[in-house]
């Protein structure tokens, strides 16, 4: 199973760089996931739970977001918000 780097940052620190299984973003077009493979994809981000997977079933954290950018590349998924609090 491949894991996916994840980073999310906030205008005060980098709260979480970590490889996981998958990240649920709450983008303003919707609820998107993000596994590691995935096409590079850029939206913005709305307030919102995002969801952090170790596994296909298992949420290991929840962190409420409050606006941002959400990139995917090559090297993983970073997000860049606002504001961001652990549920």
């Amino acid at each position: 199973m491949a894991d996916l780097h994840f980073e999310l940052v906030t205008p005060e620190k980098l709260l979480r760089s970590e490889e996981v299984y998958m990240v649920v973003v709450p983008g303003t077009e919707g609820d998107f996931g993000v596994l590691a493979g995935h096409a590079p994809f850029m939206s913005v981000v709305r307030s919102g739970e995002l969801s952090i997977y170790s596994n296909p079933t298992t949420v290991v954290s929840r962190i409420h977001v409050e606006g941002g950018f959400a990139e995917v590349n090559e090297k993983g998924l970073t997000v860049l918000a606002e504001q961001a609090t652990e549920a």
